[in-house]
């Protein structure tokens, strides 16, 4: 031949990277494995676990770190707050300062300690009216009186209205009276007493004191 013809040599298949079956699933391409479930649940019971040791931790950190914050918030040292209360509710009133005795209530700086003396309503008012023997005070000027009823409030109001510092708020009531709350002033009562005086009594009406006016027959207003 005159022409050098060009043999073209056939074409040849590119090797897939990866064939198909009839099934549609993948040849030459590793098969995706299946996590087993135990492992992640261990791991989630671990994460937990640890998380509730460290809240533990965390709470009984607040606890103790509340107990020195209240420690410490006794900066100015002790006081005492004297409350003279008739006999009928002395008890459920003494009751009642155990408890705050217990917390060490804290006022402007000072642990407050609740001293309470029982006398009869006559004589703490001869008493605070300068014409009866101080012993009925228990030893010392009271911030506060719980007579039986107003008529003795009222006249301590008549003959010292100088030593009265709030209008008697009754804290129980009961067949022996009203039971009235009056914050005491003057000589011998101090700022930090008068404002623990006004404590006590709300402290008094608390629903948690409630019980130990109920086991004597006395009733809330």
């Amino acid at each position: 031949m005159g022409r050098h013809s060009r043999v073209e040599e056939p074409a040849t298949e590119r090797p897939d990277a990866r064939t198909t079956t009839g099934t549609h699933r993948a040849v030459g391409k590793a098969a995706r494995r299946r996590v087993a479930a135990w492992p992640i649940a261990c791991v989630v019971l671990a994460g937990l676990l640890v998380t509730g040791w460290f809240g533990w931790n965390w709470a009984d950190g607040v606890v103790a770190s509340r107990a020195e914050a209240q420690a410490s918030d006794c900066q100015e040292g002790d006081s005492v707050l004297r409350v003279v209360v008739a006999p009928a509710a002395a008890e459920p009133v003494t009751k009642s300062a155990m408890r705050w005795n217990d917390e060490r209530t804290v006022v402007h700086g000072h642990c407050v300690t609740v001293d309470v003396h029982a006398a009869k309503s006559d004589r703490v008012l001869d008493a605070l009216l300068g014409r009866g023997s101080s012993a009925s005070l228990g030893g010392g000027t009271p911030a506060a009186w719980l007579p039986e009823s107003a008529s003795w409030a009222e006249k301590l109001a008549e003959g010292r209205p100088a030593i009265v510092g709030s209008q008697g708020q009754s804290v129980a009531t009961g067949k022996q009276g009203d039971f009235p709350y009056v914050a005491l002033a003057g000589d011998g009562v101090d700022a930090t007493q008068q404002r623990a005086a006004q404590s006590f009594r709300a402290y008094l009406l608390a629903p948690e004191q409630r019980e130990h006016f109920d086991e004597v027959g006395l009733s809330r207003p």
